[in-house]
Order: structure tokens, then C-alpha cells, then sequence
């Protein structure tokens, strides 16, 4: 039977056994939270033993040069030793320089990382507080146009995280943060080409990012950009997009309201509904789809059928911790892991 040794605990294990079950089981003190190799707070290093492949998928590769790897991803294929990263080769600091209410249950959150980060706009970080706790958010903000880095926080019920930005947070405080990650992002290698955008809640985030990417980059394509939500008064940012629409000829921007009575602005129904509705032929269409996991995965299927080719389709489904953990059984937190 394998040993897994972690500090000074040596833990028994079956062969083939995910690792983080071994270490919750022995009641470890170990951060985690999404399972899903995506929040990346559950990065060990490895000091003895092997891993698989894809418990580093997700990690910079001065990261795995250094032996670092995702616990929750990482079967057990033997012995091992692992240990806690140095926290200083991970996570950078920025400081928050502003904090806003963007509509309803929705932060707007801006650091000013100590250093620049090197980012595509879509691509997500992980952000850490002061006693370890992580969640993962997307950028919203764009290299070049952008001094700082923008995230769009949905306040959930009971969100460990995402409660203390809305109500604890002040503008001045520190945090760490660590990334990029992700590929959901534009790239310019085809300026004709045309875009359809399909977000839900703030899954508007990313995707606010791709679109000013690719306008800022002279993308002559049409881009097609659905945003829905349950009641108007979750929808944001409507009066930019508006403005952005009507300064570029090529950007088209749709709100949904899938509940009550749709605003004389909005279009009743769900967004990706409307977007599959006005482009039944994807052939040759780049898609990006952002937000709800169930909305994701089901427009990924759908876009596919319309035409729309696996490599064009970018997806960035916003994974959320176990429901099941919560006593409600309401979300526990906000975003990926959230």
C-alpha cells in the first residue's frame, strides 16, 4: 500500500487514489476548493515520487520545473512526499484601488498589481486573502488599454470570498494574487473573421475583455455579443456596450432577461437562445462562451451542431464548489471554485 508522507504525517493510500482525498481523509491542512485543477489553491510541491500529467496541465512551466503540482488533479501512482509551496515563487501582490457596486450583486473590483502581470484579456487569476483563502476571477481588463486588473465578483449566497469583497474589502488593502491562466482568449491571426460572444451573469466579464481585445486590435469581423440574466437589474455594463455598439459598426450587443417582462432594451429569453436563434450557421465563426456551467456546456454542443468548429469554440464555464458542502444547499462560494 502506497505511503504518502506530508511534513512529519505519513498517510496510508490505495493505489490509484486521488491525492486529495488521501489528505482530507487524514484530516490534513491542506487549502482546496474547486476540484476541478482550475482555482489553483491546492498546489503542492513534490519532493519524492511521481504525478500524472495532468496535475500540472494548468501550471506555468517554471512552476513545474520547480516540482509544483495540483493535488486534486494527482492520483496516487506510489510512494510520495510533498510539501507546501513557497508562497513567494506562486502568488504576487497587488493592492485594491478600487471597489464599486456595478449593479445589483455585483462588485467591481480593480488591483494595481506591485508588478505588471503579462496577460491575454479572458484569462483568469487566482486571488488569495490574508489567512489563505482562494478563489479564481475573471479579468476583465485588457493589456495595453488597461493600467490595472479588473474583475467583475457576483456577491453569492454564502460566498466565503465574494461576500468579504462586497461588505470587508476596502480600497488600499492588499492581496495576492496568482496567474494567468486559461485560454478562453482572442487572437488576431484573423481580423475578418466573425465572433459570436455568449455570456451569462458575470461571465460578461471575460468576455467584455475579448470584445475591447479584439476592437483595440482592428478586427474588421462582425462581433455578436449576448449577454443574459435572470431580471434586468442583474444585467451591467449595458450602457457602455450600448456606447461601444454604436462607436464600432462591427460590434452588435444583445441583453437577454430570461424572467418577467424584457425592458424595451433587452430581448426576452436566454442569451443563448437569442444567439443561436439570429446565427443558425456557425461555419467559420470564432464562439466564446463564458458564465454558467450548464448554459457552457450545452451551447458548446449546440454551436458544434450549427457548424461552428471545435477548435473555434472557446469556453470558460465558471465551476462552483460543491453544493452538497452547504448546509442550505445553496452555493458556498463564487466562481470556478467558488
Amino acid at each position: 500500500m502506497p505511503e504518502i508522507r506530508f511534513g512529519k504525517e505519513i498517510f496510508q493510500a490505495e493505489q490509484g487514489e486521488n491525492l486529495l482525498d488521501v489528505l482530507l481523509r487524514n484530516d490534513a491542512d491542506v487549502p482546496w476548493s474547486c476540484r476541478q485543477g482550475v482555482c489553483m489553491s491546492c498546489v503542492m510541491r513534490l519532493d519524492e515520487g511521481e504525478v500524472n500529467s495532468q496535475s500540472r496541465e494548468n501550471l506555468k512551466p517554471a512552476s513545474v520545473e520547480q516540482g509544483y503540482f495540483l493535488v486534486c488533479k494527482a492520483d496516487v501512482t506510489g510512494d510520495m512526499s510533498i510539501g507546501t509551496p513557497d508562497d513567494s515563487t506562486l502568488y504576487a501582490r497587488a493592492r485594491v484601488s478600487t471597489l464599486e457596486k456595478l449593479a445589483g450583486d455585483v462588485t467591481r473590483l480593480v488591483l494595481q498589481p506591485a508588478t505588471p502581470l503579462f496577460y491575454h484579456a479572458g484569462q483568469y487569476v487566482t486571488l488569495r486573502r490574508a489567512d489563505g483563502l482562494a478563489r479564481s476571477y475573471s479579468l476583465a481588463s485588457v493589456p495595453f488599454l488597461d493600467q490595472a486588473l479588473e474583475f467583475h465578483i457576483r456577491t453569492m449566497p454564502e460566498g466565503r470570498m465574494s461576500n468579504w469583497i462586497a461588505n470587508d474589502l476596502r480600497e488600499g488593502d492588499d492581496l495576492e494574487f496568482q496567474g494567468p491562466t486559461g485560454t478562453c482568449y482572442y487572437i488576431s491571426d484573423n481580423p475578418e473573421k466573425p465572433m459570436l460572444l455568449i455570456g451569462t451573469g458575470t461571465g460578461l466579464a471575460p468576455l467584455y475583455g475579448i470584445l475591447r481585445d479584439a476592437l483595440f486590435s482592428g478586427h474588421k469581423g462582425e462581433i455578436h455579443l449576448y449577454h443574459g440574466s435572470r431580471l434586468d437589474s442583474s444585467l451591467y455594463l449595458k450602457k457602455r456596450l450600448f456606447e461601444l455598439a454604436d462607436q464600432y459598426s462591427n460590434l452588435h450587443y444583445q441583453p437577454c432577461v430570461s424572467a418577467g417582462v424584457a425592458p424595451s432594451d433587452c430581448r426576452a429569453g436566454r442569451a443563448s437562445e437569442a444567439a443561436l436563434e439570429d446565427h443558425p450557421d456557425l461555419v467559420g465563426w470564432d464562439v466564446f462562451l463564458c458564465g454558467d456551467p450548464g448554459m457552457v456546456r450545452d451551447t458548446q454542443r449546440k454551436v458544434y451542431l450549427a457548424g461552428a468548429a471545435t477548435i473555434d469554440i472557446h469556453a470558460d464555464a465558471f465551476e462552483y464548489r460543491n453544493r452538497r458542502e452547504s448546509p442550505s444547499g445553496s452555493f458556498p462560494d463564487d466562481r470556478r471554485q467558488t
